[in-house]
């Protein structure tokens, strides 16, 4: 028996994340296979807007900004995201294109699960999938009325 609790080449230990706490093992190892170690320097973008949106992260360390483009001003910073929480909810949603631009504010380290391994895994084990979706749809919710504030906020000026 292989000991699920460290990493290695084949699997990142998604369950010492928070967003994963609590799920399947089988589902555990099934998504943690699925996912990478990555990191960006400050100010490098993970992804743009309208970009297909590939994968779900993981914060583990860092800061990461989700922005809208200002119609030529500077981007408006929508939400700022740290460590222990997640980014992307538009890998899910046909076509699967990005909604926000994602910049590192400082240096980041995070976890990125391939997006199609990850609708997969929801498909093959349906409670474990709708475990996922039930604490993904209050981020999505948190990002609309960061983004309904930011919209608010822009109008009273």
């Amino acid at each position: 028996m292989t000991d699920t609790r460290f990493p290695t080449p084949e699997r990142i230990p998604i369950e010492d994340h928070p967003f994963f706490h609590g799920f399947d093992a089988g589902f555990l190892h099934r998504v943690g296979a699925a996912a990478e170690e990555r990191t960006f320097a400050a100010d490098e973008f993970l992804f743009h807007e309208g970009t297909p949106a590939r994968a779900f992260y993981l914060v583990q360390e860092g800061k990461v900004a989700l922005e809208i483009g200002a119609g030529g001003g500077p981007p408006l910073t929508i939400q700022t995201i740290g460590a222990r929480e997640v980014i992307g909810w538009s890998w899910l949603v046909p076509p699967h294109r990005w909604r926000f631009d994602a910049r590192a504010l400082k240096p980041t380290r995070l976890h990125s699960i391939d997006a199609a391994a990850l609708r997969a895994a929801i498909d093959a084990d349906p409670l474990q999938g709708y475990r996922l979706l039930r604490r993904l749809v209050p981020v999505l919710a948190e990002r609309l009325e960061m983004a309904r504030l930011q919209v608010l906020d822009v109008h009273r000026r």
